[in-house]
């Protein structure tokens, strides 16, 4: 896997994905202290632009938390980042290399196909980069946007879970798992190249 310093730069159309920055915090606080955002991706709203500046400094220690840059106005409007999880469930290998796909949008950004895009780049860089065997993404029940994303992008369903989430001071919700296998990656491009 990449260290933190060796973060490399993705690239869109439309975004730049990169590393965060601390002089992010204002654009992360923007959107994250919207009920809209945290609580459909399993955290509560920032209180403040210095929880905002913390949490950017966890997401530095993390080799894949991406930063997405909208080009047209060079500001931060979402993340994304590829997490170390696995579902519980007991059938997943811990021999495969496998990563959780993750993703937040500003509100102000939603339905303009800005999450797919990110999540295509995010992927082809985890199968052909990192040369990952499996990435899994799960939504709570009620998020249909992540839902459209998830299948849009050609993940697969693989199970449902509730469970307790710590970030939303613990209250109970249905996740729903999908996940994509590097061979899956590989028959989707081939399919879209037709």
């Amino acid at each position: 896997m990449l260290k933190r310093r060796e973060m490399k730069i993705l690239e869109t159309p439309r975004l730049i994905i990169r590393g965060w920055e601390l002089n992010d915090a204002d654009d992360l606080f923007d959107y994250a202290q919207s009920d809209q955002v945290g609580p459909n991706a399993g955290w509560l709203p920032h209180k403040d632009v210095e929880e905002s500046r913390r949490i950017i400094q966890m997401f530095r220690a993390d080799a894949h938390t991406y930063a997405l840059v909208l080009k047209a106005e060079n500001r931060v409007i979402g993340s994304i980042g590829l997490h170390k999880r696995k579902p519980d469930e007991p059938d997943w290998s811990f021999f495969r290399k496998q990563m959780e796909l993750g993703f937040a949008l500003s509100y102000k950004y939603w339905g303009q196909g800005i999450v797919p895009e990110a999540v295509k780049e995010i992927l082809r860089f985890a199968f052909e980069e990192l040369k990952l065997d499996e990435i899994y993404c799960g939504h709570f029940d009620f998020n249909a946007q992540s839902k459209r994303v998830i299948e849009k992008t050609g993940f697969t369903y693989d199970h449902t879970l509730t469970k307790k989430i710590e970030t939303l001071n613990n209250e109970e919700r249905t996740i729903i798992f999908y996940k994509m296998s590097r061979k899956d990656y590989y028959r989707i491009k081939r399919e879209e190249a037709n």
